[in-house]
């Protein structure tokens, strides 16, 4: 039976309601929410950025949207779903908001025209899982991180900020209340949900709710976000055979059996390169470009 809403958290989901140039409200509720942003100091709107200036990591992420404040300060956010932990994850999240603020100089006498980048990363994981002596995690759900002077405590060099939510340790259950709550009950129910329940019956998470109805799709997009869904299954269960194994064999056969599960043959010349590799951390970045390579050899030599 075709579930009422689709998985918010799946690459055709999420891009259908944060990345369209149509639902753009959406995406600047989500990003002042998240970034706790009122008054004169709210968004009010943003400009999707060309394909030229994406930063292109493939085995970063299964979605990011990618956008430019169009304020005054003309901020920048990279706002990423991340479903699944693969190794090095905060190394890259820091690599991609850092390359995102250097993609905008074109000239050396241009460094007073940066803007600053701020990453917006929604996890399907516990990032830091770590409790204190009463339980309570040490980071909380949402954080926020930025410099600070080791000494003093004084904050700056802002230029390049970090926002994480962290959905499993969402804790209100089903009567949410705040707007960081309602975001984190939306993403990890939205999915298991048959009504529009009174929690999320306001804007924007209805207006997100009803992007996310399957009654909206065309047959097109159905099939599209199954083969998501069926990607996230086949990554899942080939990080979970990788760390069984715990070997550089185990990572090569889970690479080759998550191409072979999206129906992508692997040429002969690619396999052996796979197999032959025993560099553990290379084959964690191709386990997780497997998930979404259009051809093997993008694995081993992306595009």
């Amino acid at each position: 039976m075709q579930p009422v809403f689709a998985d918010p958290k799946t690459d055709f989901v999420f891009k259908r309601i944060f990345g369209a140039e149509t639902r753009k409200p959406l995406l600047v509720a989500l990003l002042n929410h998240v970034l706790e942003l009122d008054g004169e100091r709210r968004i009010l709107d943003v400009q999707h950025l060309s394909g030229d200036q994406h930063v292109g990591v493939a085995e970063l992420k299964l979605s990011i949207v990618d956008v430019k404040c169009t304020d005054g300060t003309g901020r920048r956010f990279v706002v990423e779903m991340q479903v699944l932990k693969v190794e090095g994850f905060e190394k890259r999240v820091v690599y991609n908001a850092s390359k995102a603020y250097v993609m905008q100089l074109r000239s050396a006498d241009e460094y007073p025209a940066l803007c600053d980048v701020v990453g917006v990363t929604i996890c399907n994981f516990n990032l830091w899982p770590d409790r204190d002596e009463g339980g309570r995690f040490k980071v909380p759900m949402l954080s926020r991180w930025r410099m600070q002077e080791q000494h003093g405590g004084e904050r700056g060099l802002s230029q390049v900020q970090y926002a994480f939510l962290e959905l499993p340790k969402y804790a209100a259950g089903d009567a949410p209340e705040t707007l960081i709550d309602k975001w984190a009950y939306f993403f990890r129910e939205a999915k298991n949900l048959n009504v529009v329940p009174p929690a999320l019956s306001e804007e924007p998470f209805r207006d997100a709710l009803e992007v996310a109805r399957t009654a909206t799709f065309s047959p097109e997009e159905w099939d599209a976000y199954e083969r998501a869904k069926m990607a996230e299954q086949d990554a899942r269960g080939a990080l979970a055979v990788a760390r069984q194994e715990g070997h550089t064999a185990g990572k090569a056969e889970a690479i080759l059996a998550v191409l072979a599960t999206r129906g992508i043959p692997a040429d002969q010349a690619t396999r052996a390169r796979i197999l032959g590799c025993s560099d553990a951390a290379v084959l964690d970045r191709w386990l997780a470009r497997a998930v979404t390579a259009k051809a093997a050899k993008d694995v081993v030599d992306p595009p």
